[in-house]
């Protein structure tokens, strides 16, 4: 065969270095003869006796089947697989043709069709005003001025992902991966922008996440413009402080207005302890003064009632009844003294006197008199006395007075 001739790879005689004409012209022939071609010197091959010799035909049908594996080949090239997650972008001679969604996906294999695959759900990050940590301070990116002339340390971060892919492959002239210069770029604009509207103490305390809200607006807005096909998610303000140089009195400033704070909030709770109970207090003594009001009210109506009434039978008989009011007052008056009223006629010259009852009368009556004013002289038990009858007729005397 041609491979075991000693000419084949070009070389001389004498061994001496190759001769490439040969080689190529070899190369050729066999190629030739591959196809079923000859060359005007070569003559048609001739079997050796045991059907080893190659026909035209043959070569041609096994040209043929590497031809059709390579194509083959070269058409399986053109699937590709996109992830849930993705998004593929498919470019014809360079150009925007189509986008693919996820699952297994054929185009056009190379070259007359490519694919880009976006990642839409991976959320992507640059930081503004420092880098890694808020040690490694970007004072040009960091300072900031307000609308009330003062300079503030602002560091902050953007979390954004990709919305349209097509958007972010061609309209993205970044000189970095994933338009993270363009997004920086906007959000530097924008946080100065939103800390230009607002005064130094509205930034330092209570309004990072107004701040916040609004640079988010404003990137969203810039992005837009530019159709990145960029959406996003968070701003997250991560420092927010004055310079340096004027730290300390800053801080000084920040806890008096904390000290501030913390007293009014100790005054709003004691007025919430005090005007509650005070508003009690008030609406019982309102209540209180409402039934004695209704009280006076009630006895006084009842007491003219009553009058009306007893004027009324006082008119039928008058005489009748000044005798049971004299009657009713005399025994409300005596109920209430330690006398003892001692009729003479029986004429006994040795009277017996209840002196137990008195006694125990006396004992009930001094602990009240102590009670209601310690100068008020307190009652004694009665002095027991011989009474002699008296000639004339049935009178009332007093016989003892228990009082000092």
């Amino acid at each position: 065969m041609a491979q075991n001739d000693p000419n084949w790879g070009g070389k001389r005689p004498n061994d001496g270095p190759p001769d490439l004409d040969e080689i190529f012209r070899k190369l050729n022939q066999r190629l030739s003869r591959l196809l079923g071609n000859r060359g005007p010197d070569e003559e048609p091959p001739v079997g050796n006796g045991n059907g080893s010799g190659e026909s035209p035909r043959g070569m041609r049908f096994g040209a043929a089947g590497v031809l059709a594996a390579l194509a083959g080949l070269w058409l399986l090239s053109g699937f590709y697989i996109v992830d849930a997650r993705e998004q593929g972008v498919v470019l014809r001679m360079g150009s925007f043709n189509r986008t693919t969604d996820s699952g297994l996906q054929w185009r056009a294999p190379y070259p007359f069709e490519t694919v880009e695959i976006v990642n839409l759900t991976e959320v992507r990050s640059i930081e503004v005003g420092y880098r890694g940590s808020a040690k490694n301070r970007i004072n040009e990116e960091s300072l900031m001025l307000t609308e009330d002339q003062n300079i503030i340390d602002v560091q902050l971060s953007v979390q954004y992902d990709v919305k349209d892919a097509r958007d972010f492959l061609f309209n993205n002239l970044a000189t970095e991966a994933d338009a993270r210069d363009v997004v920086k770029q906007a959000t530097e604009t924008a946080i100065r922008e939103v800390v230009g509207r607002n005064k130094v103490d509205f930034v330092l305390n209570e309004g990072r996440a107004q701040i916040a809200a609004d640079t988010q607006r404003i990137i969203q807005a810039i992005l837009d413009r530019y159709k990145l096909g960029v959406r996003v998610a968070k701003v997250n303000i991560n420092g927010v402080q004055p310079p340096e140089p004027v730290l300390a009195a800053f801080d000084d400033a920040v806890k008096a207005g904390q000290d501030k704070e913390k007293l009014r909030n100790d005054g709003v709770a004691y007025a919430n302890d005090v005007v509650p109970k005070a508003k009690g207090m008030a609406a019982r003594l309102l209540e209180e003064a409402e039934g004695y009001r209704q009280n006076v009210v009630a006895t006084a109506e009842g007491d003219a009632a009553r009058f009306n009434s007893v004027l009324s039978e006082y008119a039928k008989a008058p005489k009748v009844m000044r005798d049971r009011l004299y009657f009713d007052m005399m025994q409300q008056v005596m109920s209430n003294t330690t006398k003892v009223l001692v009729d003479q006629k029986g004429g006994n010259n040795l009277l017996y006197l209840p002196l137990d009852k008195l006694i125990q009368q006396s004992s009930v009556a001094a602990p009240s008199l102590q009670s209601g004013s310690a100068t008020q002289p307190a009652e004694v038990p009665p002095v027991v006395a011989p009474v002699a009858p008296s000639s004339s007729g049935s009178t009332s005397r007093d016989v003892t007075r228990g009082r000092n």
